[in-house]
């Protein structure tokens, strides 16, 4: 069987899966790869792993073009995506609309699970607004970072311990089971990150891998990435 190869960042681990049984149906061909934190999709591509198709940030897409690893005819966004809160389903929702808001419930938390704060986007941000609010020193003791967001809310999920909240993009708190969307980071502190794939420039099947991108942001799909938090 056909396989095309990706690397795709966390936020859209959620499309891409929803995406694997229509992709094949529709080429015939298997979707392989994996995801991970934007910083370790670069490392990756850089270290020759295959990569038919790359899905990352916009700003990294657009460095990654000038550099000659992707090609430039072919990149296409799939939506914004913010930076969300979120705990535990069935947790109660607490008031993290505004800066002291979401001191207060992360003072309050017992545990707080956010993706890595040196490579993924989420949690470099995240860390920052910890650092803003004067508690991130107070809380480290507290954290539990993961690679990426998915895991992050697939450990806070399975957590048996009250209290838990967590901050990951608002697609990967949407696709993840468990977990609930509390709602977007305060507006004083938001990231709302566009997310766009493009073809590698040592793609082996670039014409498969100009369906796919198809697939994913063509109006086709708006409806489901809608629903997983992409906005246009």
């Amino acid at each position: 069987m056909t396989t095309l190869h990706f690397l795709c960042a966390g936020a859209a681990q959620g499309l891409v899966k929803a995406l694997q049984a229509r992709f094949l149906a529709d080429t015939g061909a298997e979707l392989q790869g994996r995801f991970g934190a934007v910083g370790a999709m670069k490392e990756a591509l850089l270290a020759g792993e295959a990569c038919d198709v790359m899905v990352v940030t916009q700003a990294m897409i657009d460095s990654l073009v000038v550099e000659g690893r992707l090609r430039p005819d072919s990149t296409a966004a799939l939506g914004r995506v913010r930076t969300g809160i979120a705990v535990k389903q069935g947790a109660a929702l607490p008031d993290a609309s505004t800066p002291e808001g979401l001191k207060a419930a992360l003072l309050a938390a017992s545990a707080i699970y956010f993706p890595d704060p040196q490579r993924a986007t989420a949690g470099i941000h995240f860390a920052n607004v910890m650092r803003e609010l004067g508690i991130h020193d107070e809380l480290a003791p507290r954290f539990r970072t993961h690679p990426n967001g998915a895991t992050a809310m697939r450990e806070m999920a399975a957590c048996a311990e009250a209290g838990l909240i967590g901050c990951t993009q608002v697609s990967e708190i949407l696709y993840s089971p468990g977990v609930a969307l509390v709602g977007a980071l305060p507006s004083r502190f938001e990231l709302a990150t566009v997310y766009t794939a493009a073809i590698g420039a040592a793609a082996a099947d670039p014409v498969r891998a100009a369906r796919f991108i198809e697939l994913l942001s063509g109006a086709d799909t708006l409806p489901l990435r809608s629903a997983g938090g992409f906005e246009t």
